[in-house]
């Protein structure tokens, strides 16, 4: 006979054991380990106070602070927070659960990424610059609405038209979903990473930024070296070849 209760403890021990994980790596990433150090220090301070020595009105005052501390910690750690729980729906389990179900977007077939890779390649060997923002599972509604609206299937000689040096929507960055390009001239976040090379830009800055809010794969075409680089979950893959760009493409639809 199955022991049910066995089986709960033991998801019991793995729930907090991947939320312990995840906690400290986003602690690290952050280096925000001081304030966690400070945070349970009151905590530890709390308890003695509120629940050992019961020192009633000591320990009410205390209570107020970590009412207001909860919010006050949701506010000064809300991008990380943001970034914990998209990691946590994109998680690559999750993912295929959702693909069983049909919830998640439609990857691009391999025809719609050889067209945006042989248009990367056109632009780079003309030295015209270009940010070609792809979506995958969270959505780039946001970033959308602050573009033009082209909705048109992907096509390589339009991509370059869009990027073109005269054209009005060369500035800022398309956002392709599906097999359709979705807008145009869009504005992205800018990465504040403080490691990033003062060589690069503002298009591999303003894609570093949307990959680390966002799981979307990020194309840039510099237009002072016309080299291809990507940009994914906060990496960049610089230099690379037409091959390289669709095998990655391909790869990363496949794998996440």
């Amino acid at each position: 006979m199955i022991n049910f209760d066995i089986i709960k403890n033991a998801i019991d021990i793995i729930l907090v054991v991947f939320f312990i994980y995840e906690t400290y790596r986003l602690i690290k990433k952050t280096g925000a380990t001081p304030i966690l150090i400070g945070v349970l220090a009151f905590v530890v301070l709390w308890v003695l106070v509120s629940q050992i020595l019961q020192m009633h009105f000591m320990g009410n005052i205390l209570d107020k602070f970590i009412d207001v501390g909860v919010i006050i910690l949701t506010i000064v750690f809300q991008k990380e927070i943001r970034e914990f729980l998209q990691n946590l729906g994109s998680n690559k389990g999750i993912k295929i659960l959702m693909r069983l179900f049909k919830f998640t977007n439609v990857q691009n077939d391999i025809s719609c990424i050889k067209s945006i890779a042989t248009a990367s390649f056109n632009l780079a060997k003309k030295k015209e610059g270009a940010l070609i923002a792809i979506q995958q599972d969270i959505s780039l509604d946001s970033f959308i609405k602050t573009g033009e609206n082209i909705d048109a299937k992907i096509n390589t000689y339009l991509i370059e038209t869009i990027f073109f040096k005269n054209s009005p929507l060369h500035d800022g960055a398309i956002i392709i979903i599906g097999e359709k390009i979705i807008s145009a001239a869009c504005i992205l976040p800018i990465s504040q990473r403080e490691d990033i090379p003062s060589s690069y830009g503002l298009r591999h800055r303003s894609a570093l930024g949307l990959s680390e809010q966002t799981d979307a794969k990020i194309i840039i075409v510099s237009e002072e070296t016309g080299k291809i680089s990507l940009a994914h979950r906060g990496h960049l893959y610089t230099d690379i070849s037409t091959e390289e760009l669709q095998e990655i493409l391909t790869k990363i639809s496949s794998i996440i």
